[in-house]
């Protein structure tokens, strides 16, 4: 699997895009605020074709170059539906003390053609599945991506802004929830083998077992047992 990402914009937010390999369809996660270039070098420099664009939640910061992204390759956007109103009101998403000098220079709305993601789905795209977990907290339609499991190769979680290096979302904003974070920390991480590969929507990627060792808000979180 080819995995190219780059942080964009004001932000710093990653923005991946997911091959089988070099020359293949695509998927491109998150493409935020001045994303668009680099994705078009990121496409250009493996000779990859997006078929799709999905997104981690609706803030701005992960969001704003989805229209013009999905304008030029005449690909569909893939987003939980609690968070589709973000992409025309971001303001209300991130209410006022948030990026609000930026909003003059970013591309608000949605793209032509938008499709809803929900639980547990796999979805199947350019090739590859992604398993999808809703995981509200940071944003009420928060959910991350994972690869299926494959013998000797480490399984990869697209966590957004669910979990970090040694850290975790905000829950600050509107529709944020701390109780609710933590929750989905146990229900959507903790079940995950620590050779899991963890690429966020911010800073640099790490693993399950890392962050259960070392993370502070995993610290006394309990797995919820399988089969519940």
């Amino acid at each position: 699997m080819l995995i190219a990402g780059f942080p964009a914009g004001a932000w710093g937010t990653n923005c991946y895009l997911v091959a089988p390999a070099a020359g293949e369809e695509c998927v491109i996660i998150d493409p935020g605020h001045q994303a668009a270039q680099g994705v078009e070098e990121t496409l250009k420099k493996h000779r990859l074709k997006p078929v799709a664009v999905v997104l981690t939640h609706g803030h701005i910061d992960h969001v704003a170059s989805v229209v013009p992204v999905c304008g030029a390759h005449d690909v569909p956007a893939w987003i939980h539906p609690e968070d589709r109103y973000m992409m025309s009101d971001p303001e209300k998403a991130l209410g006022r003390s948030i990026g609000m000098p930026l909003m003059g220079e970013l591309t608000v709305g949605e793209p032509d053609d938008v499709k809803e993601l929900s639980d547990g789905a796999a979805l199947k795209l350019a090739g590859m599945e992604f398993g999808v977990a809703h995981a509200p907290g940071h944003t009420k339609g928060s959910v991350t991506f994972r690869t299926p499991e494959v013998a000797d190769v480490p399984q990869i979680l697209f966590s957004g802004d669910l979990l970090f290096a040694g850290s975790v979302g905000r829950t600050d904003m509107p529709g944020g929830d701390h109780a609710e974070l933590l929750a989905s920390l146990a229900r959507v991480c903790l079940p995950l083998d620590d050779s899991t590969v963890v690429l966020s929507g911010h800073g640099p990627q790490t693993t399950i077992g890392r962050e259960r060792a070392s993370n502070p808000y995993l610290h006394g979180l309990d797995a919820p047992r399988r089969g519940m």
